[in-house]
């Protein structure tokens, strides 16, 4: 089960709530050395499809291995939101990550317009079209709506979308919409829901760590 905190700033949790867990810590830029040097597996919270070259601004692969960064995110809904990524762009950042050897979460989701418009199934099967199976591919299921929003998916519905994003594309799928301890285990416990992608409760280090306690009894 991997359970993936997506922090705005370095905190180091208690090593002994990860045990068992593939855990990781996705921080700014300017704290990937710290959360490296600390033991934290550590993703960049994005990256550039090419190896090297003027792009002022990204940080391509080498740039993050280099520092012992292991992988990325590439698509959260706040990248395809504020700077305009599309499924193509997230398509090639996911692949000149992995074909550098990093590991790759690569976000997908649904806002609250789509799913109202019963779109859902329509705007994940245009967002998977463009990714391909890969051993270091994890997919994180995030629906817009509930992000910020004090709106979670029910875990039926979870485990419905997750279903339905596995019977396209063979990769573990996180869910990343507003996990947190008091609805993490429930969440958790549905068979297609593979981890997740936390946002702002891996912001204080008791939240993130109750959620990943949770995940270590369900995994056990």
């Amino acid at each position: 089960m991997l359970i993936a905190g997506n922090w705005k700033m370095f905190r180091g949790p208690d090593p002994a709530a990860l045990a068992g867990l593939d855990a990781v810590v996705c921080p700014p830029y300017t704290l990937l050395r710290d959360c490296v040097d600390a033991g934290l597996t550590t993703y960049a919270q994005n990256v550039h499809w090419e190896q090297e070259g003027a792009y002022t601004g990204e940080i391509s692969p080498p740039l993050l291995q280099e520092l012992g960064v292991v992988g990325s995110l590439v698509g959260h809904s706040e990248r395809r939101q504020h700077f305009g990524e599309s499924d193509e762009t997230v398509a090639r950042r996911t692949r000149g990550a992995l074909d550098a050897g990093l590991r790759v979460i690569a976000c997908i989701g649904e806002t609250q317009e789509q799913r109202e418009a019963g779109e859902t199934e329509d705007v994940l099967r245009r967002q998977l079209a463009v990714l391909e199976p890969h051993p270091d591919l994890v997919l994180a299921y995030e629906p817009v709506w509930a992000i910020g929003s004090g709106l979670t998916a029910t875990p039926e519905m979870a485990q419905e979308t997750h279903a339905f994003i596995k019977s396209l594309l063979d990769a573990p799928v996180l869910y990343g919409g507003s996990v947190k301890p008091d609805n993490a285990g429930a969440l958790l416990a549905q068979p297609d829901v593979d981890g997740a992608l936390v946002g702002g409760a891996s912001l204080e280090v008791d939240s993130f760590k109750a959620i990943c306690e949770t995940a270590a009894r369900i995994r056990s």
